[in-house]
């Protein structure tokens, strides 16, 4: 009766092994996204309006293209004008 806990917990583990995701060989990276701002419009257009036929690994990908086209690379500092606003 002892033997029974560590037995049903190596059970359990055994079981809850890594999933395999199935990979898509077609789908252009972020980079590559990123250098082809026509592609990359197309692309959105069809994930709004047809997310799942492409899936979520696709869109993804189109929306981090679309952050880094819109934000660059993120090493531009913030520079305050010299004068304050005058409100």
């Amino acid at each position: 009766m002892k033997k029974m806990p560590p037995l049903l917990l190596i059970a359990a583990l055994t079981a809850c092994g890594p999933t395999e995701t199935p990979k898509q060989t077609n789908v252009p990276t972020v980079d590559e996204l990123v250098a082809a701002p026509a592609q990359l419009k197309e692309l959105r257009q069809q994930c709004k309006t047809d997310r799942a036929t492409l899936g979520d690994v696709l869109c993804n990908r189109v929306a981090e293209a679309t952050r880094k086209r819109f934000y660059g690379d993120g090493k531009t500092p913030y520079t305050p004008s010299e004068t304050s606003p005058r409100f």
